[in-house]
């Protein structure tokens, strides 16, 4: 099972709010996911990641999309 870390939209129309979240890549990007590591907030770019369950998921195999990616850099969890 291909497992991602990647965005998953919960905001209102012209609202975008996000929970970052370990999903399994063939799920729908608002579907179903394992486990939420943070949320991210685009207009106040405000982001809160557990940098724990990151890291943890990412031992055991995770692949962040670019986005996630780029988020758990800004956050200090990856290099």
């Amino acid at each position: 099972m291909a497992v991602r870390i990647r965005l998953r939209r919960i905001g209102a129309k012209k609202k975008p709010f996000y929970r970052i979240v370990v999903a399994d890549a063939r799920a729908p990007r608002d579907g179903r996911f394992i486990e939420e590591l943070g949320h991210y907030d685009p207009i106040s770019k405000k982001c809160v990641v557990d940098g724990e369950k990151a890291l943890t998921w990412i031992k055991n195999g995770a692949q962040p999309t670019d986005t996630g990616r780029a988020l758990l850099k800004k956050n200090g969890v990856i290099s």
